[in-house]
């Protein structure tokens, strides 16, 4: 199955603060996206699974669903032809912890959807992944940030601290994401660019964003934190793909030069993965995957994938109300 890009585009208003000018990001704005792109988001966060529900393994095929369907109980188009993202029925009827855990998940897809339209930075890890460099007390604090990602242009580090709130963050909240950003200093000893402290929340029900890159003056009476990226970084981000995949290789086969998709029916998503990557993927080579996409990056996205490598598509139901059911 061919795959093309789509128009639908949604939108997510956000409001910018502190950003260098060289980054060209505005103080106010709308960002354009699809269902795909936030589907791609949640696949890829570049983290050990959501609360280490499933093993690495074939269960990171279940991991991926798992993600999706968090979006998809979360989240929902503001009517059939609405430009807006709200939040459904369902997930305002959850309870505090419920609610808290799928923001947190939330909050950290749309940092990534940010960073990797407005920053150049669609590869993000999740500190978990550094977990043998950090002591138990930095991995289990609320002090340290979320996520770390390079750009693919300027080669610089960023770190980003990620929260979700229900409603519009006062300025106690927002000082917190900046100190949290602020605590992580270096990356292989480069150091951090940019400290983002990112607030993903509702207004009216219906989803905003709010970031801020800080002076890096460092969080006050904490020990900063300098990382060393592992060889196999890569195998949380690319896991739960390459498991997904794992069943359907023939099916992505890709004889006339075409990208290809894998149909994973239970949650009407396609995926698939471009062909220098794919043995890679299911040999599980993780550490070779982003030299790869790195050296093939001006062309992957001509040829109809992500920086990545990958490509993920969201059939109809996604642009229906939750709980809609396909044929009804």
């Amino acid at each position: 199955m061919s795959v093309k890009l789509r128009g639908d585009s949604l939108q997510i208003s956000y409001e910018s603060q502190d950003f260098p000018a060289n980054q060209g990001v505005t103080r106010w704005g709308q960002l354009q996206i699809t269902w795909d792109d936030v589907l791609w988001a949640a696949i890829t966060l570049g983290r050990p699974n959501l609360h280490y529900v499933f093993k690495h393994g074939s269960a990171s095929g279940y991991e991926a669903i798992f993600r999706w369907s968090l979006v998809r109980m979360a989240l929902e188009q503001s009517g059939l032809y609405g430009r807006r993202f709200q939040r459904t029925a369902a997930f305002k009827s959850l309870d505090p912890t419920e609610k808290g855990a799928i923001n947190y998940f939330l909050g950290m897809v749309v940092c990534k959807l940010f960073a990797s339209q407005l920053l150049n930075t669609p590869w993000l890890l999740h500190l978990d992944v550094f977990q043998d460099q950090l002591n138990p007390r930095i991995l289990t604090s609320r002090s340290r940030p979320d996520l770390v990602g390079q750009s693919t242009t300027s080669g610089a580090w960023y770190s980003f601290e990620c929260k979700a709130r229900a409603n519009t963050p006062g300025a106690k909240e927002k000082t917190k994401a900046k100190e949290q950003a602020q605590r992580l200093v270096s990356v292989d000893g480069q150091r951090c660019a940019l400290h983002i402290g990112a607030i993903t929340y509702f207004k009216n029900d219906i989803l905003h964003y709010y970031w801020r890159d800080p002076e890096p003056d460092g969080p006050k009476g904490l020990s900063p934190i300098e990382l060393k990226m592992p060889d196999v970084a890569w195998r949380d981000y690319y896991e739960p793909v390459a498991e997904l995949i794992r069943p359907h290789t023939e099916q992505l086969a890709d004889p006339d030069g075409e990208p290809r998709t894998a149909r994973i029916e239970e949650a009407d998503i396609e995926v698939g993965a471009a062909p220098e990557i794919l043995p890679l993927l299911l040999d599980r080579t993780w550490q070779d995957l982003r030299s790869v996409t790195s050296a093939a990056a001006g062309t992957l996205r001509e040829r109809g994938y992500r920086p990545d490598g990958l490509i993920v598509r969201s059939g109809p139901s996604w642009r229906q109300p939750f709980g809609h059911r396909r044929g009804s």
